[in-house]
């Protein structure tokens, strides 16, 4: 997606060889109108998948989730990273490891909003190693649903991630796919 590469260029910020800070436009600041041509993009991508609902993980794949839900007109599904003391009723979990946070948490999803008859599109900002996204398979297989796709806004594809998914069976559709990073330097595939 041409608009998405250009923004990431103007006003993305490489810190290291890893980390692309996109804050102003993606995940604190959000350009609704990027977010909205995001969604279409995506629709078009996934329109003929059969897709029931729209799936993330809470915060940053939010604004691209809920649009891209929008324009599928299925629910957007939030599942949740950290511990409420109101999720109190049957949930399914898995733990995940963040790399960018070096930590893990439990990915919960409460078994009311999924059943074995939705098709789940599954939304994220970046995909790097996979971890947030086999988290979420985990939980989607468990519940005997199906995931028919994932779209990712950001790909590393200088790490492992894809493949991972790839390997697995999965489709993976991302925007822009980042072929290197460094101090400075941001080039695509």
């Amino acid at each position: 997606m041409e608009a998405l590469k250009k923004r990431i260029i103007e006003d993305g910020h490489a810190l290291s060889e890893n980390v692309l800070k996109v804050d102003s436009f993606l995940n604190h600041q959000v350009d609704v109108k990027l977010m909205q041509d995001i969604g279409k993009n995506f629709k078009e991508n996934f329109k003929d998948k059969g897709i029931t609902k729209v799936f993330t993980i809470e915060s940053s794949g939010i604004a691209p989730a809920a649009m891209t839900a929008l324009q599928l007109e299925v629910p957007l599904v939030i599942l949740k990273k950290q511990a409420s003391k109101i999720l109190n009723e049957e949930v399914y979990q898995t733990t995940v490891h963040s790399f960018t946070k070096d930590l893990d948490y439990q990915l919960t999803l409460s078994q009311k909003f999924i059943t074995k008859e939705d098709k789940i599109l599954f939304i994220d900002d970046f995909l790097a190693n996979g971890q947030a996204a086999l988290g979420v398979i985990n939980i989607i297989e468990e519940a005997g649903a199906k995931l028919n796709g994932i779209g990712i806004v950001i790909e590393k594809s200088f790490q492992p991630g894809r493949k991972k998914l790839e390997n697995i069976g999965y489709e993976v559709y991302s925007l822009a796919r980042v072929s290197k990073l460094a101090k400075g330097i941001i080039e695509f595939l």
